[in-house]
């Protein structure tokens, strides 16, 4: 809340008169808690945070920063993992959590109309009573926001089936860096004549607009749903399972994988289900459709299953096992706290065939960096999220984990695959941009970039590398800077 002392500051005496005036921050003490979002290792300050109620109050708000050339970028729940919510630049953070509304709700032709901070969860828990629900899951969904899925594009467990944030998405409003506001995907309809531009600003990661009012399209739920769980004694054979199931033609809701040091961090976390310890790796799968072909679709999984060697394999008997195995799973990333001080999180994808070579690979990045990686991903579309366990308290340790995380990318690029499956680059990755994209490939992004951003006010410094070196920049990035 607003201190009684003066505000020194004169842009943020000014934008304090552009929303109530207990909707802003600017002390010091209070601006810590917004110097970073999960990418905990890079740390910056804000100018100050600003906390609209509405789309006017946005536009007013980026209308100040254009025209005194303040730099400015909008943040959700700060649960990314990528580092675009950093204010890098002592940016204006427009706040957008008290924006938390669910609009309408038109079941008639399933879609939803949200604000940027509504919860991705309240969403199927505000729908389920009807029958409906919300696909794109990700493992933070009980605290992530919408908008900010939409700013990176967000998957989650259920997206080898429906599809990621972007197939979801079916009109946005957006305030642009200048202050105007525009709508696309009018009345729900997203495919409208002309360049797609609701698939552009979908995974721009808030460098083209902000995101103030979200049309969403829902799901009537399944008939039905069954879970597997899988134990193999070889990595080797959980990953070729995943590569047979889908090549049977069969396609799960969910198809999730977790190795030996990544059971190990969820059955010391807080829901612990009794996996084996001895194990190398374990597959969650999950099938939903129509009641009449759940059971066939099963006993194909369990066959495929067993001609790969495994050891184990169950069907959930009940609805609150299958949310025990799920909770697990989707505490995973937190759960690595349970064994180590600090792990950094990847977020490749490969070719499912290229799995097994691919997580050999990781294996000996881990060998030569002398840190742990535990895997924990989305087996089903490639998806791997090889997080690396550090002790920042060691010195070294902050720069091996960084060097071991792009060593993961550059494995996933070279493989086929790409950088990023859902958590965005941010700053995290741009340098990593280029496994992937040549200068010309980057420079043609960037000049879209600077259409709709012509001051490079919005969130700058994210998502493209910058002409210095890689290495100076992974040492900046150990730094916490505050002014």
């Amino acid at each position: 809340m607003l201190k009684k002392n003066r505000i020194k500051d004169l842009h943020v005496k000014n934008l304090s008169q552009l929303v109530d005036p207990h909707s802003i921050l600017h002390h010091k003490e209070d601006l810590l808690a917004y110097d970073c979002d999960g990418f905990t290792i890079h740390r910056h300050l804000p100018k100050a945070v600003v906390f609209p109620q509405n789309t006017k109050e946005v536009s007013s708000i980026v209308k100040y920063c254009n025209e005194n050339d303040l730099p400015f970028l909008a943040r959700g729940a700060g649960t990314g993992l990528s580092g675009g919510a950093i204010p890098l630049n002592n940016e204006v953070v427009i706040s957008l959590v008290k924006m938390k509304r669910l609009l309408s709700v038109d079941y008639e032709n399933r879609r939803a109309v949200v604000e940027p901070g509504f919860i991705n969860l309240r969403l199927t828990n505000s729908i389920s009573e009807k029958g409906y629900y919300y696909a794109p899951d990700p493992s933070s969904q009980y605290c992530c926001t919408i908008g900010g899925n939409v700013a990176e594009n967000a998957g989650g467990a259920h997206c080898l089936k429906y599809g990621v944030t972007t197939n979801h998405i079916l009109g946005l409003e957006v305030v642009l860096p200048n202050g105007d506001v525009i709508e696309l995907g009018k009345q729900g309809i997203p495919d409208e004549p002309g360049y797609d531009l609701l698939g552009l600003l979908t995974g721009s990661e808030g460098t083209l607009g902000i995101v103030t009012k979200i049309t969403v399209r829902i799901l009537k739920n399944p008939e039905a749903k069954q879970t597997v769980l899988a134990y193999f004694d070889r990595v080797e054979d959980g990953s070729q399972a995943v590569s047979d199931i889908i090549s049977a033609g069969i396609v799960p809701a969910a198809l999730e994988m977790m190795d030996k040091t990544a059971i190990e961090g969820v059955e010391a976390a807080a829901f612990p289900v009794g996996h084996p310890r001895d194990i190398e790796a374990l597959l969650l799968i999950e099938v939903d459709g129509i009641s009449a072909g759940i059971k066939e679709q099963i006993l194909r999984i369990l066959d495929v299953c067993k001609k790969q060697n495994v050891r184990e394999v169950k069907v959930a008997e009940s609805e609150e096992e299958r949310a025990r195995w799920w909770a697990n799973r989707k505490t995973g990333f937190g759960a690595m706290g349970a064994i180590s001080p600090d792990y950094l999180v990847q977020d490749g994808v490969i070719p499912r065939s290229k799995l097994p070579q691919v997580l050999k690979q990781i294996n000996k990045i881990s060998e030569e960096s002398g840190l742990r990686i535990a895997n924990i991903f989305h087996a089903g579309d490639g998806n791997l999220h090889p997080l690396v366990l550090f002790d920042a308290r060691k010195p070294g340790e902050i720069e091996k984990a960084l060097d071991a995380g792009s060593a993961c990318l550059q494995v996933c690029a070279e493989a086929g695959g790409t950088i990023t499956g859902e958590h965005g680059v941010g700053i995290e990755k741009k340098e990593e941009m280029r496994f992937v994209f040549n200068e010309d490939e980057i420079q043609a992004q960037t000049n879209i970039r600077e259409v709709f951003n012509p001051k490079n006010l919005l969130n700058a410094g994210k998502l493209f590398p910058s002409p210095s070196r890689c290495a100076e920049v992974k040492k900046e990035m150990k730094k916490i800077e505050y002014f």
